[in-house]
C-alpha cells in the first residue's frame, strides 16, 4: 500500500538523538578501554594472557569455546591482545565519530559474544539460568546496544555516516544517456 512519504516526527527525532548520545558515550568508554591496552605494554606482554588463563582456570568458558581459547588464543597471545586493544579502540573511534557505525556494531556484537562465551560459567556450573545472565551484565547489554546501533543506523544522527548520506542525497544524478 502506497501512501504519503514518511516524515520525521518529533518523537523519532528525539529517539534518534537519544540513540546518538548513547552511541557517543559508549564510544568514549571503548576508547578508554582500547587506549590503555594499546598505549602501554602490559596488556600485550602478559596481561591479556593471564586474563585468559584466569578464565580457563576458573572454568568460566562455555565447553565448546574452551579449546579455541586454549589452542588458538593462548597459542598467539600477543596477536590476540593487540586485536582486542585495537578492536576496542576502533569501535570507540567509530562510535564517537559516527563513521562506519553499522560495521563497528557488527564487530562490537561479535566481541561481546566472545566475551560472554569466555565468562558464561562464572557463577558456576548447574546454577539457574538467570545467574548466568546476571553474571554477564557487562556483556549482554552491550550486545543489545550494538544491535540497536546497527538497526537504528545510529551513525546517521550526529555522525559522519549521516554527513556522507546527506551529501550523497544532494549529489546531482548523472544521466547515463547524455554524451559529452
Amino acid at each position: 500500500m502506497d501512501g504519503p512519504p514518511r516524515t520525521m516526527t518529533a518523537t523519532n527525532t528525539f529517539a534518534a538523538k537519544t540513540i546518538a548520545a548513547v552511541r557517543i558515550a559508549t564510544g568514549v568508554i571503548f576508547l578508554f578501554f582500547g587506549e590503555y591496552k594499546i598505549a602501554g605494554s602490559q596488556w600485550a606482554h602478559g596481561g591479556f594472557e593471564s586474563w585468559i588463563h584466569g578464565f580457563i582456570n576458573a572454568g568460566t568458558p562455555v565447553d565448546f569455546y574452551k579449546p579455541f581459547l586454549v589452542h588458538v588464543v593462548l597459542g598467539h597471545p600477543m596477536i590476540f591482545a593487540w586485536m582486542v586493544g585495537v578492536g576496542e579502540f576502533a569501535i570507540g573511534l567509530s562510535l564517537v565519530s559516527g563513521a562506519f557505525v553499522r560495521a563497528a556494531s557488527v564487530g562490537g556484537g561479535f566481541y561481546m559474544i566472545n566475551l560472554a562465551l569466555t565468562t558464561w560459567f562464572s557463577p558456576g556450573h548447574g546454577v539457574p539460568v538467570w545467574r548466568y545472565l546476571g553474571a554477564n551484565l557487562n556483556h549482554v547489554p552491550l550486545l543489545f546496544l550494538f544491535a540497536i546501533f546497527f538497526a537504528a543506523r545510529a551513525g546517521e544522527t550526529w555522525g559522519l555516516d549521516g554527513m556522507v548520506l546527506s551529501r550523497s542525497r544532494r549529489a546531482p544524478a548523472q544521466d547515463s544517456t547524455s554524451t559529452v
